[in-house]
């Protein structure tokens, strides 16, 4: 599956469409790397790249894992992607978003050593991706990378995110289906888990339900079950599934790959699965819009000269924010008129 390109050279957009499509990994690699690029030559002909290959785009299924720190993300991880690889024969890419230090930029990229038997897996390919600051873990950009990865052959998507934060229903709007890891043993399960985080997931796995962490695991459960027997259910009309698991000792994990393998069916049926991404991809557009004029905003040189100004008034107070804000959005408006 992974054939290698003769070392790093410039392509031209048809030459890395036909390299994803081939399965080439160092090809699709740096496809990806030119999604993620700031530069506007690189987006220039990322953009390219994947609408060329949306055709072949849609034929996997994408799953959100997220969940509190110390959760065991990249252990369960570990364990589920190495069941789908090996037991289910799938062709498996995992998409971690690493969250980028705000003092120093950095990020900490570390998946492929915590993963170490799953990347080296033939049929598994491990990419990390700086989060960039964006709010909830979520890169700007994998969405357009799960598609490159689509195309690339790969029917199992897993999106890994840094953590339960305020912006996960951007993971959401990107998935399939969302699973929610927790820990029991740790106090008030419910501690730390907002609501809405609660609605969107699809299955909660409680982790690390082995040892002397079994019974709690179990009451973690019912908790669970009883708090989600409260919430309607959605569209779809599924009923978000509870388990236990232990990705040391490799329990429960075939279970929680016949639960989204269940949902996908009862999506397919109703035909729910398509409708909910083409929703997606609306969504999406307008976050790009969104994303490209706030990022041509702030690099405008006029709008940099003013904000400095206008952000002095606003700290003594001598002004408001929103006046500020506007005067700012009158001289942009200016500009690109």
């Amino acid at each position: 599956m992974t054939k290698k390109s003769p070392g790093k050279k410039k392509l031209k957009a048809k030459e890395y469409v036909d390299g994803i499509l081939d399965g080439n990994i160092t090809i699709l690699s740096q496809a990806i790397t030119l999604v993620e690029s700031t530069l506007p030559k690189h987006s220039e002909i990322a953009q390219k790249i994947v609408n060329s290959c949306l055709p072949q785009t849609g034929n996997s299924i994408r799953i959100a894992i997220t969940g509190a720190p110390g959760a065991g993300k990249s252990t369960f991880i570990e364990s589920f992607g190495s069941h789908l690889v090996n037991k289910e024969k799938k062709k498996l890419a995992v998409l971690t978003i690493d969250p980028t230090s705000e003092i120093t930029k950095g990020s900490i990229l570390a998946d492929k050593v915590r993963m170490e038997t799953l990347s080296s897996h033939k049929n598994a390919y491990i990419r990390p991706t700086p989060s960039s600051g964006s709010l909830g873990g979520v890169a700007r950009k994998t969405r357009e990378t799960i598609l490159l990865c689509e195309a690339a052959g790969f029917d199992v998507i897993i999106v890994e995110t840094v953590g339960v934060g305020q912006s996960e229903i951007k993971v959401h709007s990107m998935v399939d289906f969302f699973l929610l890891l927790q820990l029991a043993g740790a106090g008030d399960e419910m501690q730390g888990i907002k609501r809405g985080i609660m609605e969107m997931a699809d299955a909660i796995a409680i982790t690390k339900a082995d040892g002397k962490n079994k019974k709690n695991a179990s009451l973690a459960k019912k908790e669970f079950e009883n708090a989600l027997s409260l919430f309607p259910s959605n569209d779809l009309g599924w009923k978000p599934r509870v388990s236990t698991c232990s990705s040391m000792e490799n329990i429960g994990i075939k279970e929680i790959w016949k639960t989204i393998s269940d949902y996908k069916k009862l999506a397919k049926n109703k035909n729910y699965f398509i409708k909910k991404r083409k929703q997606q991809a609306k969504f999406w557009m307008h976050e790009t819009v969104k994303d490209i004029l706030e990022t041509s905003f702030y690099k405008n040189e006029e709008i940099k000269k003013n904000i400095v100004k206008l952000e002095e008034k606003v700290m003594k107070g001598k002004t408001s924010s929103t006046v500020a804000a506007n005067k700012l959005l009158k001289i942009y408006s200016k500009l690109i008129s």
